[in-house]
């Protein structure tokens, strides 16, 4: 059986959800789910306080009974809380997955840079409610169940990491960032006007040189606002615009992003 454990670093996460996503696993049974009493706190925008969703997620990856931690959702909180759930997390956490995406980023980031288990990016429960989120959640229960065929196709060749752009942009000069020499470095992004997606990239492609990136790819920037004045490029234009600044290569199109058709990145070398 594969014992997996569910908390909310980041936004609470609806009881309804949660018991849609428990009878799609039930067509999985070598996985036993549970999930933390904390997903369903409410402290203002977060799921609980700093010290409740800290210590549920220090409790899940402690706990030696589970094989893997899986972010409830995203939203905002998640950096708050990862530098000190960092430091408390035992050797039972090392030898874990973990999975999830958006403002999950900051702890995969985290745990990548301390050898902390094997962040996977991967759709979250809360996905359950998108248009067509029940196979975006069987995506990630198919992987627990040994799956391969639900990754990333071209995160073959290199190690890999994948981000939302916002998120990785905050991680650039922190405590949190890993060191990703030789990597392909995936990148997404949603509800973000063009203008800021530019203003993003120039931040990263600052950081750009001293990574050491084998690549850059562009999963999907979805739900662009419409601004007052046309920006005069797309996301993958100017994408390619800031890697050509820091001389990093632009390798096209990821299938990531904050949709059902999201796919699995494990970091690092591509799993067997």
């Amino acid at each position: 059986m594969y014992n997996v454990a569910i908390c909310a670093p980041s936004a609470p996460f609806p009881r309804d959800c949660a018991d849609a996503v428990a009878a799609l696993a039930r067509d999985y049974p070598d996985l036993s789910l549970t999930f933390h009493p904390q997903c369903f706190e409410e402290s203002g925008h977060f799921a609980g306080s700093d010290a409740q969703r800290r210590e549920a997620l220090i409790e899940c990856a402690n706990d030696p009974a589970f094989d893997a931690v899986w972010f409830a959702r995203g939203g905002y909180g998640a950096c708050r809380i990862a530098g000190d759930a960092i430091a408390r997390m035992n050797d039972a956490a090392r030898d874990k997955r973990y999975f999830g995406y958006s403002d999950a980023g900051y702890l995969l980031a985290g745990f990548y840079r301390h050898s902390i288990g094997r962040p996977t990016h991967a759709p979250m429960p809360y996905d359950i409610g998108r248009d067509g989120g029940a196979a975006a959640v069987r995506r990630t229960l198919s992987f627990m169940s040994g799956d391969r065929g639900t990754m990333e196709p071209f995160a073959a060749d290199a190690p890999t990491v994948a981000f939302n752009l916002a998120t990785f942009a905050m991680i650039c000069g922190t405590s949190l960032m890993p060191d990703l020499s030789g990597h392909v470095l995936m990148l997404e992004e949603v509800s973000e006007y063009l203008y800021a997606i530019d203003r993003l990239f120039f931040h990263v492609a600052e950081a750009m040189p001293a990574m050491n990136l084998a690549c850059v790819r562009l999963g999907r920037v979805s739900d662009v606002p419409e601004n007052d004045r046309p920006f005069g490029m797309g996301a993958e234009a100017i994408c390619r615009h800031w890697c050509e600044r820091a001389g990093v290569p632009f390798l096209g199109k990821a299938d990531i992003g904050h949709d059902a058709a999201n796919r699995i990145v494990p970091f690092g070398p591509r799993p067997k």
